[in-house]
């Protein structure tokens, strides 16, 4: 089992940066995909960027690809998303999660996909 705590988050205004850290508990981390989703108000959840186990494949939604990377290390246990060119439309609480896969070219963009969740770091872009 895997325990997953987000981290980072806050207030930033447009055009700025920060990087979310997860960190996961366990000794078999380096077995997990793991993905950053969002939610903004009033909306649905949302794939932001996943990473295979190994880090050694990445994907984006379309939203965020060329302002945010996803990365991982796995000697601590984390996995980052660093933001940058923040909008206003970033605005939401970001999750990350994990599932376990037996292939390292393996990524989820579906959230039915993965089984361990953090409780979420908010992030706010102001205009």
């Amino acid at each position: 089992q895997v325990q997953l705590v987000e981290s980072g988050g806050g207030l930033v205004q447009a055009g700025g940066s920060l990087r979310l850290s997860c960190l996961a508990s366990g000794r078999t981390f380096n077995r997990y995909a793991v993905g950053w989703f969002r939610q903004a108000p009033g909306k649905e959840r949302e794939f932001t960027a996943t990473i295979s186990r190994d880090g050694g494949i990445t994907n984006y939604a379309v939203s965020v690809k060329g302002r945010f990377t996803i990365s991982r290390d796995n000697a601590k246990n984390t996995v980052y998303l660093q933001m940058s060119s923040l909008e206003p439309d970033d605005t939401a609480v970001y999750y990350c999660a994990a599932d376990r896969t037996y292939s390292s070219g393996i990524t989820f963009q579906s959230a039915d996909e993965y089984e361990y969740w953090g409780q979420g770091t908010q992030v706010t872009v102001s205009s």
